[in-house]
């Protein structure tokens, strides 16, 4: 990549994963451009960032081309999308209603695929061979059978396979497609989950390393497919980001 600084567009950038994402990417000097629901939240970041801020429901998939477009008409190009949108659903198939599924589907799923579209069609202009990265959101529950997560495991075992097969049909653009598959991260989509010290004690003992994750555990790992200097050969791959979770045993 050139001297100038790489464009990143952040979908959900106002959560708890985005909003450190976004402090991270632009101390590093990239221009970030973030969309989010909350227009009051989104203010404050921008403000404290120097970020574009756009407002946005991400499962309309005319509002995720409107800002990905918006950043390419600020900036010339974009180098990057990020979606971190998604919900944190736990309940088991009997007793999820269809529409309950449904909107599981649309904030894990159709956002990664909305992201996908519009990320591609934007990168597939740039010129030179340096392409862009888009970087998805599964969950470690895509991998590993766990009680009372079918939908959420559902939605991101899709987005794996929206990786594997956007990595085929962008390589030869020189887009890179790829996810972070956490465990459990301390952010407010958690919730009741990380709601209690001993709720946060009996979930550590599940994860092999004896602890759940912070939030920058995951901007590190979402920063580093974003960087094509440091993973311009990475593509097609769902990054475990879990302590261990999905393939150690705890002892």
């Amino acid at each position: 990549m050139s001297d100038r600084a790489p464009v990143y567009v952040l979908i959900g950038g106002t959560g708890g994963i985005g909003a450190p994402l976004a402090r991270r990417l632009a101390a590093d000097g990239a221009a970030v451009v973030l969309g989010a629901r909350d227009a009051d939240a989104l203010g404050a970041l921008a403000g404290e960032t120097g970020a574009s801020a756009f407002t946005l429901d991400a499962t309309e998939p005319e509002a995720v081309e409107s800002l990905v477009q918006g950043a390419v008409e600020a900036h010339g190009r974009v180098d990057g999308v990020v979606n971190l949108v998604g919900s944190i659903d736990l309940k088991p198939a009997h007793a999820m209603s269809p529409q309950a599924f449904e909107e599981v589907l649309r904030l894990n799923l159709h956002t990664a695929f909305y992201a996908v579209r519009s990320g591609a069609r934007a990168m597939q202009r740039n010129k030179g061979p340096e392409g862009g990265s888009v970087v998805l959101m599964s969950s470690v529950a895509a991998k590993l059978g766990l009680a009372n997560h079918e939908a959420v495991a559902a939605a991101k075992a899709g987005v794996v396979g929206l990786v594997q097969a956007a990595a085929a049909t962008y390589a030869p653009k020189g887009i890179r497609v790829n996810a972070v598959a956490p465990g459990l991260v301390r952010t407010p989509l958690a919730g009741r989950l990380v709601a209690t010290e001993q709720a946060v004690e009996a979930s550590a003992k599940m994860h092999p390393l004896g602890r759940i994750g912070e939030p920058e555990d995951l901007t590190d790992a979402l920063a580093f497919l974003l960087d094509r200097a440091r993973s311009g050969w990475v593509t097609g791959q769902t990054l475990s980001v879990d302590g261990g979770f999905a393939n150690v045993r705890p002892r």
